[in-house]
């Protein structure tokens, strides 16, 4: 018995059938092939769809507030903080505080923006013509490792211009920032130019090098 070969171009592969009676009968039947429409090329992923680190600007005093709610939205945020000693006439208190004042950092897929948007206690999302920016993963992980290995940071007025210098060796190696000397010891600063604000942490001046 002669069976019909049928190509099947959009999958590769071939695959026999049995033929018609006709089909039979005919010594000179060639081989019958089928065509598919190839499909179609969607192209590189989505850049909207690749989860991204975006700032987010909240309310006044409303950072801890939007990070709750963004943690039970199951959301992805890192709420950079750091502690400071407040006097009062009878007491102390020991208290932690956002190291950048009005801003709270979210890791989505651009896409799924509305979900921060309508957060309490969120304003909107940093970026330039109506269009959120994303950050650089170097600078949200940069900051996560200060507050993972417990590095002192406190705020610092923007800075963008100075001595760059990188953190050689140690915990932090790779980090780089601005060189300063407060107080008689050694400071780097770290800015996220987006938000322009700024973070000071201590360091060894044995640590770091000349970029």
């Amino acid at each position: 018995m002669v069976r019909s070969l049928f190509i099947c171009k959009r999958q590769g592969e071939a695959f026999y059938t049995e033929p018609h009676q006709n089909m039979l009968n005919d010594t000179q039947a060639q081989p019958f092939h089928t065509e598919f429409a190839a499909p179609l090329d969607r192209g590189p992923l989505d850049p909207e769809a690749t989860p991204q680190w975006f700032a987010v600007c909240t309310r006044s005093n409303h950072e801890k507030c939007a990070a709750t709610h963004l943690e039970q939205r199951s959301i992805e945020h890192f709420l950079p903080t750091y502690e400071s000693v407040r006097k009062w006439k009878d007491r102390r208190k020991r208290l932690q505080l956002p190291l950048f004042p009005g801003y709270i950092f979210v890791r989505i897929p651009l896409q799924e923006r509305l979900r921060v948007l309508v957060t309490p206690g969120v304003v909107r999302l940093v970026g330039f013509d109506n269009r959120p920016a994303a950050l650089p993963d170097g600078e949200i992980e940069a900051l996560r490792s200060v507050l993972v290995h417990g590095v002192h940071s406190e705020p610092h007025p923007y800075l963008s211009v100075g001595r760059k210098v990188r953190i050689t060796r140690g915990a932090l190696a790779g980090m780089e920032g601005v060189l300063m000397r407060k107080k008689g010891r050694v400071r780097l600063v770290l800015s996220i130019d987006l938000i322009r604000q700024s973070a000071m942490i201590e360091v060894d001046s044995a640590d770091v090098g000349t970029i």
